[in-house]
C-alpha cells in the first residue's frame, strides 16, 4: 500500500470541524486514501459509496440510515469518521450534506470524495460555504511512488533555503522514476508495470470520462469533441494552447472547443498554467500551457518529461497550498521575443522559484537567467531526466536529476 503525502494532511485532527473534500482525477486514490483515514480511526462502517444502488436505496428509505452505524462507533469510545463517497451525482447533493454537517459536526468528521465537481462548486459558490475545505490529491509523485517523506518548507522558508535542503539530500530514485514515466502516476497501472494493461487502462479512461463524466457533469453534447481532443492535445503539450488553431483541427465553433477543453478541466483529465507578466519586462500576454494528469499520453520522450515536471510541480504546490504553507500556484514565463522558462511557482502572488525541464544535463541558456533575475533573483532549476546530476551552475542556478529533486 502506498502512502499518500494528503493523508496526513487531511487527517490532522487540528484542522477543525470542516469537512474534508477531496477531489482529483478517476482512479488516483480518492477512495483508498479515504478508506485508510476511516480504518485509522476505526470507522470502517462508515464509508458509504452513493454510486451503489444499495446506498441509494437505504438513504430514499431513511435520511439518516447512517446514524446507526455513527451511534455504535461512539459507543465504543470512538470519535468517528464518515465518508460519503461520489455524493456529488445525488440531487441536491449540497443540501444534504449541509443538513448532516449541521447536524452531527459536533460528533463526527466527515469525508466527502469525488470527482472535480467538488472544486467546480467551490469556484462557483454554495451553501456550503465556511462548512469544508477542500483538498487535491494528485497522481502519486515520485516521493510518494519511492515511499519516502515529503520535503516541506516551513513557512518562513526561502526558495533559496529550500533549495540548499534539497542539495543537502543525496538520494536517486532512478528506477521508480522510469516507472512513473512509463506507467503513469495512476495507482494500478504504475504498480502492475505492464504496457498491454496500461494501453488498456487508457482506452477505458477515456471511454469512462467522455461518456460518462462529461456527460454527467457537462451540457456537452458531443462527446466525441472532448475524445478528439485527448487525440491530438499530447502533440501541444509545452506549448501555448491556441484555441482558433484547435478549431481548426477539428472543425468545430471556438465556443464548442472552449466547452470541450472547460470539460477535461472539469474532469481532472488536464490543467492548465497561466502565463506570468509582472516584474517581466517586455513581456506579452499569451495563451495558456495545458498538461495531461496521465503524461503518458505523450509518446514524444521530451514531452512526457515536461508533462511529468509539471504534475509533480502542481502537487508540490497543491500539498503546500493545502497545508495551509502559503498560496502556491504553478504558471510559465514567456517574454515579448519568444524565449520561455517551463514552470515558474509562485507564492503569495509573488515569484518563488523557476523550473526548465529537459532530457539531457547541460549548460542552462541565458535566457532563463535574465527571466529569474527579473523575477527577484530567485532561484532556477533545471530538472533533467537522465544521469545522476547535481551541479550549482551559478549562485542561485542549479542542475539537477527529476530521480533527486523530486525523491
Amino acid at each position: 500500500m502506498i502512502e499518500r503525502h494528503l493523508e496526513r494532511i487531511v487527517a490532522d485532527p487540528t484542522i477543525g470541524r470542516q469537512m474534508r473534500f477531496i477531489a482529483g482525477p478517476r482512479q488516483a486514490g480518492k477512495t483508498t486514501l479515504a478508506q485508510r483515514i476511516l480504518a485509522m480511526n476505526r470507522s470502517e462502517d462508515l464509508y458509504f459509496n452513493w454510486d451503489l444502488r444499495e446506498v441509494r436505496d437505504r438513504f430514499k428509505a431513511d435520511f439518516g440510515f447512517f446514524e446507526t452505524p455513527l451511534r455504535d462507533a461512539q459507543s465504543q469510545g470512538h470519535f468517528p469518521w464518515v465518508c460519503f463517497d461520489e455524493i456529488h451525482k445525488m440531487p441536491r447533493w449540497k443540501d444534504i450534506l449541509k443538513s448532516y454537517f449541521d447536524k452531527h459536526e459536533a460528533e463526527a468528521r466527515f469525508l466527502v470524495t469525488g470527482s472535480a465537481r467538488l472544486d467546480w462548486f467551490r469556484r462557483s459558490g454554495d451553501s456550503l460555504a465556511g462548512r469544508y475545505f477542500l483538498f487535491r490529491l494528485n497522481p502519486l509523485t515520485l516521493s510518494e511512488a519511492a515511499g519516502s517523506l515529503l520535503a516541506e518548507p516551513a513557512p518562513s522558508e526561502s526558495a533559496h533555503e529550500f533549495m540548499e535542503k534539497k542539495a543537502g539530500r543525496v538520494r536517486y530514485e532512478e528506477e521508480a522514476l522510469s516507472q512513473l514515466l512509463n506507467y503513469s502516476g495512476f495507482p494500478e497501472p504504475f504498480l502492475k508495470a505492464d504496457a498491454p494493461f496500461y494501453r488498456r487502462w487508457q482506452r477505458d479512461m477515456v471511454d469512462r470520462l467522455t461518456r460518462e463524466d462529461v456527460r454527467d457533469l457537462t451540457r456537452i453534447l458531443d462527446v466525441e469533441h472532448v475524445a478528439t481532443l485527448m487525440q491530438i492535445l499530447p502533440d501541444r503539450i509545452g506549448s501555448p494552447l491556441s484555441l482558433n488553431a484547435l478549431r481548426e483541427d477539428i472543425g468545430i465553433g471556438y465556443s464548442a472547443v472552449r466547452s470541450a477543453i472547460s470539460a477535461l478541466q472539469l474532469t481532472y483529465a488536464f490543467f492548465l498554467i497561466s502565463p506570468y507578466s509582472r516584474n517581466i519586462a517586455r513581456t506579452v500576454k499569451k495563451e495558456k500551457k495545458g498538461y495531461f494528469f496521465d503524461w503518458g499520453r505523450c509518446t514524444d520522450p521530451a514531452k512526457r518529461f515536461e508533462n511529468y515536471v509539471g504534475c509533480e510541480l502542481k502537487a508540490l504546490t497543491d500539498l503546500w497550498h493545502d497545508k495551509g504553507i502559503g498560496d502556491f500556484s504553478l504558471m510559465y514565463v514567456r517574454s515579448r521575443d519568444g524565449k520561455e522558462t517551463d514552470f515558474l511557482v509562485t507564492r503569495n502572488n509573488e515569484p518563488w522559484c523557476l523550473f526548465e525541464a529537459k532530457i539531457e544535463d547541460g549548460s542552462i541558456p541565458s535566457h532563463h537567467f535574465h527571466h529569474a533575475q527579473a523575477l527577484g533573483d530567485i532561484p532556477l532549476i533545471l530538472v533533467v531526466q537522465n544521469g545522476r546530476v547535481f551541479r550549482k551552475q551559478d549562485r542561485t542556478a542549479y542542475r539537477i536529476s527529476a530521480s533527486r529533486f523530486f525523491a
